[in-house]
């Protein structure tokens, strides 16, 4: 974070400790990238130059790391990073060589706050260590191992990274020199739960802070909702039923209407009103249809133009190409300079370029338009028969629309024609000769109407017949194909048939129903079996049981073998749908009688 930024400053970390060589100190706090202060606050070093180095051995700091708000400076090539003697309190930091390779770490976890700090003195103790580390820092936690290590936990992420700045050290307690008091410091990243718990909390705060952002732009540039619709009164229908009229505020009127009538406000008393106002928004078609003609007119004529100024560019480029080829013939061309040959030719390059896209821009233009009058041409003849019909129910439905309207039209002229006769008695003499002039045109015009609607009925008969004409050989044709299927499926049980039987098919056409010893013998199994089962019996109950006797006989010449022997065997059906049953029964004393 940007806070954690500003912190790397040492200024806010109390100092109470003695330095018995401030230049040595300084120097280390340089090499943190940090202003040296001293103990009253005052800075060190007044030329501090944030520049001037780096830590060694520290990977440099990445700017997505979390909780790191800032990129360190490089380090100039000309001032070398020099780690110096630390002297603290109760215990003496050496820097380790220069020349050895950087101690190393592993990977940074998210959030991390936590160090580990291994190759401690064997006598150190959790004041020593507090005091060597609470100088990159505050520190929260310190947990110590007997083994010579310790984790420490601090109070920012920035913070960690001044703790690595100690590994390698070697660090002495006092002025001892025995090896209990001595160990060479070895910090490295930890993986701590509680690290890892806050970074998820802060990521998910991130988060919902974004979530809020951009739902409060999505609300920002969300359209307005639309106006609410006012209920439906008389006074309201009255304004509606005027705005219907007027072009300009057709669209919103139609919206209101279409709002009432959603709303279930029609009723018997409002339904005239509604009436006329449908009748008024049906009266806008023909405004609508002659305002799409008018545009599509418009831009027919464009692309007329269109075409025509793209012709006359042609032309004119055409012209500028034809100049160039004949300043490049000999007799011209010797008298240019080679300058002036090489612009002549480079323009004459790009005026044929710029003529030849031109000219297949036009090309395309006609191709598309032979390709749209080709479409329009070109019918399936597939679909012959249904373009048929549906042509005839087009014009049907057209007949019946002009019918009406032709209906409409000579209940108008009735209605001026009784209006006329009505004045006509109120109006002086001087106006009856016009009056009876206007009468006799219209009646003249009444008379052609009324021909032309028996006409036109004529023609809605004739295609009505030919309609039904067209759905009478729809049906006969769909009979005779049903009729072709179910001749199709006989044929085949037939030879099914056919084939199971071992016996020829010539021995079947002879007089006789049985045909074979064979058959006499299953007739008298199958008498024995159904007269054991007096309530009759399914073929396959019956092939089951021939089967136990003879493994090759099937159900299809049994089933044959019994239609032969009407007089002995009798088929019923029972139940009713999909329980429906044949069986068999037994019919031979009835058949003695009969025969």
């Amino acid at each position: 974070s940007t806070d954690g930024g500003r912190n790397l400053s040492l200024d806010s970390i109390p100092m109470g400790l003695p330095m018995s060589d401030p230049t040595a100190w300084a120097t280390a706090m340089n090499n943190l990238g940090m202003a040296p202060m001293g103990m009253t606050g005052q800075p060190l070093l007044p030329d501090f130059d944030p520049a001037l180095g780096m830590m060694t051995g520290i990977p440099p700091i990445n700017p997505m790391m979390p909780g790191l708000g800032i990129v360190p400076p490089p380090i100039p090539p000309d001032m070398p990073a020099v780690k110096e003697i630390i002297h603290c309190k109760s215990c003496t930091l050496f820097p380790p060589n220069p020349h050895l390779p950087p101690p190393a770490t592993r990977e940074r976890p998210p959030g991390c706050k936590t160090v580990f700090v291994g190759g401690l003195p064997e006598n150190g103790t959790e004041q020593i260590i507090m005091e060597v580390f609470e100088q990159c820092g505050e520190v929260i936690a310190i947990r110590k191992s007997k083994k010579n290590f310790c984790h420490i936990r601090f109070a920012e992420e920035f913070m960690v990274d001044k703790a690595l700045y100690l590994s390698g050290y070697r660090i002495r307690l006092g002025s001892s020199t025995d090896k209990k008091d001595m160990g060479r410091l070895h910090v490295d990243f930890a993986q701590a739960r509680d690290d890892l718990y806050e970074w998820e909390c802060k990521q998910r705060m991130l988060a919902r802070e974004e979530r809020h952002r951009r739902r409060l732009a999505e609300e920002r540039f969300r359209p307005p909702s639309p106006p609410p619709v006012v209920h439906y009164s008389d006074h309201e229908c009255s304004v509606v039923a005027e705005k219907l009229k007027d072009d300009t505020k057709f669209s919103e009127a139609i919206q209101t209407l279409l709002t009432w009538i959603e709303r279930g406000e029609v009723n018997r008393r409002t339904a005239n009103n509604f009436y006329s106002m449908i009748q008024s928004a049906n009266s806008h078609i023909r405004r609508l249809v002659n305002e799409k003609a008018a545009h599509e007119k418009e831009m027919e004529e464009a692309k007329e133009k269109f075409k025509l100024a793209l012709s006359g560019i042609l032309v004119q480029f055409e012209q500028i190409v034809a100049v160039y080829h004949s300043a490049s013939k000999q007799k011209a061309w010797d008298h240019f300079t080679k300058a002036q040959r090489k612009n002549i030719s480079v323009w004459c390059k790009q005026a044929e370029e710029i003529r030849n896209i031109h000219n297949d821009e036009l090309m395309g233009i006609r191709r598309e338009e032979e390709m749209e009058m080709s479409d329009e041409e070109i019918e399936d003849p597939a679909e012959m028969k249904e373009t048929e019909e549906s042509a005839l129910v087009s014009q049907v439905e057209a007949l019946k629309e002009e019918n009406d309207s032709l209906r409409w039209q000579l209940d108008a002229y009735r209605n001026e024609v009784e209006l006329l006769k009505q004045e006509q008695g109120k109006a002086t003499r001087d106006e009856d000769t016009t009056k009876e002039q206007q009468m006799k045109l219209l009646q003249q015009a009444l008379q052609g109407m009324q021909k032309h609607l028996l006409k036109v009925q004529e023609e809605y008969k004739k295609r009505e017949a030919e309609l039904e004409k067209v759905k009478e050989d729809k049906l006969k044709i769909e009979t005779l194909l049903e009729n072709l299927k179910e001749q199709e499926g006989s044929t085949s049980r037939v030879c099914a048939c056919s084939q199971e039987k071992e016996c020829p098919a010539e021995k079947t056409l002879s007089n006789s129903p049985v045909k074979s010893e064979r058959e006499v013998l299953l007739v008298g199994i199958i008498s024995t079996f159904l007269h054991v089962h007096p309530f009759g019996a399914s073929i396959e109950y019956i092939c089951s049981y021939l089967q136990r006797l003879d493994s090759k006989i099937c159900t299809a010449e049994v089933e044959v073998l019994m239609t032969r022997l009407q007089n002995t065997f009798r088929q019923e059906l029972s139940g009713v749908g999909a329980s429906l049953e044949k069986r068999w029964k037994f019919c031979g004393f009835d058949g003695l009688k009969m025969t």
